[in-house]
């Protein structure tokens, strides 16, 4: 597991590839396993970039900003 730390200073998006195993961060700190989808389109609004992602505990997917996702070793779970 990482420290809260730790989230922010891994590498950057174009490392990711669909497929693999990331930690998504939630909003109360914790951490997320999900599985890397893509990235998403810019928006005409601005802001960060963002990738989509699936959680496998609840099937469904979202996109986040792409500074909430860093790399997970396979066989990790989720934190609480």
């Amino acid at each position: 597991m990482r420290a809260a730390g730790d989230f922010r200073d891994d590498a950057p998006m174009d490392s990711f590839r669909e497929g693999d195993a990331v930690w998504v961060e939630q909003p109360d700190g914790s951490a997320r396993a999900a599985v890397y989808v893509g990235e998403a389109e810019a928006s005409w609004f601005g802001g960060g970039p963002g990738v989509y992602v699936m959680y496998p505990d609840t099937r469904s997917g979202e996109e986040v900003a792409a500074m909430r996702v860093v790399p997970r070793e396979d066989g990790e779970g989720a934190t609480s």
